[in-house]
């Protein structure tokens, strides 16, 4: 496959000032949140021509004569006494140091998100990290910094929020009488294995409290981090309790470190799909999201290598911009791809009816119009020679088993309950991270939506999905 060359000068397209790419990082600047009452303007002050901030001016000393045009040794560079100069001195504020990755811990008062959007697979979710270090430009969570006071630019990659008790809160909720399992998706959000998690290690502590209550979970990540809770997730698999899914946007190394800075290089997750198949562990493959004329020319090829490496399921979606997601990866294009940036846009705009945006259900994942249709043609082409989606893997709910309260005592009723847990609650310094995850597929629907709602409503839409050929055997 031909490398992408994108080495394009920042700003040399249109618009013409477009923000400079920074090394490392997604977003190109900290775009203003919908939130942000307050507006900052830039303004020359005059000293733009000397190219020095007007705090760089310093005094030279007085001389002990006044200068009368002949040089002294004690004023040999020719200044006149009591003058004032601009020194030509380096200012390292014009060029601002390396933004630095911040973790601040919080309390979580609950862990379970849960869902009744009709085009989202999963009902619960779990979302230990808000914010992500992957700095994915393209990530449809980033408007949720906005909800902190922060930018979902550099600050949603940048300022980071663990919920340190993520483990002992979802504890508390699964322990509670009446509660129901169904999956947990871990990654609805932000990427579970972030680089944070090395430390941290909470989305750890999760799979430990899935294993433990037999409950099913699935995981959507970017990152090779999973493969080191690798004998937590085949012990999982082996009661059909879990499932991978491994977003691969393109195979290209230098465009997944533009899109994605700081996830795992194409050929990492593709040896990380390998290491969970090999160990019993179900996985599949997102290719998302397919952004046009950038790496939507890289689906079969992905498709394939996923399949190699053993991937049994796989899905897609279209590019979403989201609030903020618009302004942000604009400026990304404009920075990175001058020559395309229009071309881009324009596109995005012909799948989305005419806006760079469609949040309507059924429409926002996979996009509509001819060239809607023709992604769709060729990843139904793919898949079937490729034998992905064959078969659906139903994971277990029916073995669940509650664990003790972080307030519990032994009781006789709680002999009733096998395999209950009687191990004692980890302290909160066991687990010192933030959690969050990411990634998420879309089912398409065509026509209008059925009002029930729930458990039962999410039942019915499937159906209906599954029998018009709208719902994947991955979704």
């Amino acid at each position: 496959m031909a490398r992408t060359d994108h080495s394009f000068p920042a700003g040399s397209g249109s618009p013409a000032a477009a923000p400079a790419a920074l090394r490392g990082r997604g977003a190109v600047t900290n775009v203003r949140h919908r939130f942000q009452r307050d507006d900052r303007v830039q303004v020359d002050d005059g000293w733009s021509a000397s190219g020095l901030p007007a705090d760089f001016v310093e005094s030279v000393p007085d001389f002990a004569s006044e200068f009368t045009g002949s040089l002294s040794p004690e004023n040999a560079s020719g200044t006149p006494a009591g003058a004032r100069v601009i020194p030509i001195l380096p200012d390292s504020r014009l060029a601002p140091p390396a933004l630095k990755t911040t973790v601040t811990a919080e309390e979580a008062r609950k862990m379970l998100s849960r869902n009744e959007s009709p085009d989202i697979p999963f009902d619960v979710a779990v979302n230990p990290y808000r914010g992500c270090e992957h700095g994915c430009v393209y990530c449809y969570a980033r408007p949720t910094h906005s909800y902190l006071g922060l930018s979902p630019g550099l600050d949603f990659e940048t300022r980071l929020v663990a919920k340190a008790n993520a483990v002992q809160a979802l504890r508390a909720e699964l322990s509670r009488p009446g509660y129901k399992p169904s999956p947990i998706n871990i990654g609805s959000a932000t990427d579970a294995y972030q680089p944070i998690e090395r430390e941290w290690r909470l989305t750890r502590g999760l799979l430990e409290l899935m294993l433990e209550t037999r409950h099913p979970v699935t995981i959507v990540t970017k990152n090779a981090l999973v493969a080191r809770d690798l004998d937590l997730l085949a012990a999982l698999a082996e009661q059909k309790l879990v499932v991978v899914y491994m977003s691969i946007t393109s195979l290209d190394a230098g465009m997944a470190r533009t899109l994605e800075p700081r996830a795992a290089a194409p050929w990492r997750r593709l040896e990380t799909v390998r290491s969970l198949t090999d160990a019993g562990v179900p996985v599949g493959v997102l290719v998302a999201p397919v952004i046009p004329f950038i790496n939507d020319e890289s689906m079969e090829h992905i498709l394939q290598e996923s399949k190699a490496a053993g991937a049994h399921y796989a899905s897609y979606t279209v590019l979403r911009l989201p609030w903020e997601v618009k302004t942000l990866f604009e400026d990304w294009l404009n920075a990175h791809f001058p020559d395309r940036a229009q071309r881009v846009l324009h596109r995005i705009e012909d799948l989305r009816n005419g806006r760079r945006n469609d949040p309507n259900f059924g429409s926002r994942k996979r996009g509509t119009g001819i060239w809607a249709d023709l992604l769709r043609q060729r990843f139904a082409v793919a898949t079937r020679k490729l034998g992905l989606n064959r078969h659906r893997l139903a994971l277990d709910c029916d073995h669940f088993q509650p664990p003790l309260g972080p307030n519990a005592t032994a009781s006789l009723f709680a002999a009733s309950v096998s395999g209950a847990s009687s191990a004692p609650m980890p302290s909160s310094s066991d687990f010192l991270s933030p959690v969050g995850a990411q990634a998420s597929s879309g089912v398409p629907f065509s026509d209008g939506l059925p009002a029930v709602g729930g458990a039962v409503g999410r039942g019915a839409r499937q159906l209906r999905a599954m029998a018009a050929g709208q719902l994947s055997l991955f979704d």
